[in-house]
């Protein structure tokens, strides 16, 4: 716990520093929300609740995935200044050298989360408390799952021009088959069946069925089992790949 607070404070410190990153992070969900968000208002979109309780979860997840997704390109530059390999030196835990980097991201966005949904409050959503707060740990979730698949990613590659094509080809079919934008089921039926095979899908679902009020749905069992899965899974590959780089 110890170690994991200690690569924690660096980190945080290293992002209250750098405003621009928190500004500029929650601008293209910000943009959706002022642009897009009213032309779904008269829309038929065949779901329970309103346009905006069916956009911000989607852009809520969207923050996520997308800001997450790019969170290896720190661990890029660390490797070319040598300080990846002087933490790997140091008796600190390889599992806080971890922890402590998506402890962070997952702080970052959730602040990022806030803001947007405040916004969207101004702008006429109405969801339950419960619901959004609901959402916001799904944010965190999944910044932990995502972020961590991107700091594997990151120690596997020696330069950012071999990180940012792989992470735009896995982003890019992501949200759209996830439904961030507009639900699956307004498409045609294999586009349908084809997203469920996203687990992406299956958060979506969730945090809008949060927005809803309807949290005992099967949707929200999904989501939860799903998102679980992906950070156990995430975490467990990229604390194999922090040691196996000590090795």
């Amino acid at each position: 716990m110890s170690d994991t607070a200690l690569i924690f404070g660096r980190y945080a410190r290293q992002t209250l520093r750098s405003r621009l990153q928190m500004l500029f992070g929650v601008l293209m969900p910000l943009l959706y929300l002022l642009f897009f968000g009213p032309l779904l208002t008269d829309l038929p979109l065949s779901s329970a609740g309103t346009s905006w309780q069916l956009l911000v979860p989607g852009l809520l997840l969207q923050l996520s995935l997308f800001g997450a997704a790019f969170c290896g390109f720190g661990i890029i530059v660390e490797k070319q200044y040598g300080v990846i390999e002087r933490m790997r030196v140091t008796p600190v835990s390889r599992l806080a050298l971890l922890l402590g980097r998506v402890l962070r991201d997952a702080a970052l966005f959730v602040l990022q989360a806030v803001l947007l949904v405040l916004a969207a409050l101004v702008m006429g959503l109405r969801a339950p408390l419960a619901g959004i707060l609901i959402g916001f740990a799904f944010v965190a979730v999944l910044t932990a799952a995502l972020a961590s698949l991107s700091y594997a990613l990151a120690l596997k590659v020696t330069s950012p021009q071999e990180f940012g094509p792989v992470v735009n080809a896995v982003t890019m079919p992501s949200m759209l088959l996830s439904g961030l934008m507009l639900p699956m089921t307004l498409g045609p039926q294999w586009l349908d069946v084809l997203s469920h095979f996203m687990p992406f899908r299956y958060l979506v679902d969730a945090v809008r069925s949060a927005f809803v009020g309807s949290y005992a749905s099967s949707a929200m069992l999904y989501g939860v089992l799903v998102a679980l899965g992906l950070t156990a899974v995430s975490m467990a590959l990229c604390t194999r790949a922090f040691r196996r780089g000590a090795a």
